[in-house]
């Protein structure tokens, strides 16, 4: 059903905890959508954070259909799709797809919980 590998995402989940870890992020909310002009600042203030930039890399390494898999995951996870309307998720992120994914799933507060949600809701689980 998944076009990554469940251990891809799982190290994608383990770089935006470690990212997530630090208190001194400011991110306050979830970004609206992949354009979100204010979460993308927030971010754009961090460049020199080695952590973002770890979990940066994790996610701008992947080829575009894999990011368009995350963002679609993360969408399952949070509860704005249906694990069972998985493949309308994926057709949103591929429509919606920009090179600044990484920046957009990172300015998510949550962002590890909601694709570890969508992981188990498909039948996949990290070690």
């Amino acid at each position: 059903m998944l076009d990554i590998n469940p251990e891809i995402v799982c190290h994608v989940i383990e770089q935006a905890r470690e990212f997530h870890a630090d208190e001194d992020l400011g991110l306050k909310g979830a970004p609206e959508g992949p354009d979100d002009e204010s979460a993308l600042k927030v971010l754009a203030e961090l460049r020199t954070n080695e952590r973002f930039a770890l979990a940066k890399a994790a996610i701008d390494d992947l080829e575009p259909d894999q990011q368009q898999t995350l963002v679609a995951l993360m969408w399952v996870g949070r509860g704005d799709f249906e694990a069972a309307d998985f493949d309308s998720a994926l057709q949103t992120a591929q429509d919606a797809w920009t090179p600044r994914t990484a920046e957009y799933l990172l300015a998510t507060p949550l962002v590890a919980d909601y694709l570890e949600e969508a992981l188990a809701q498909l039948g996949y689980a990290c070690e």
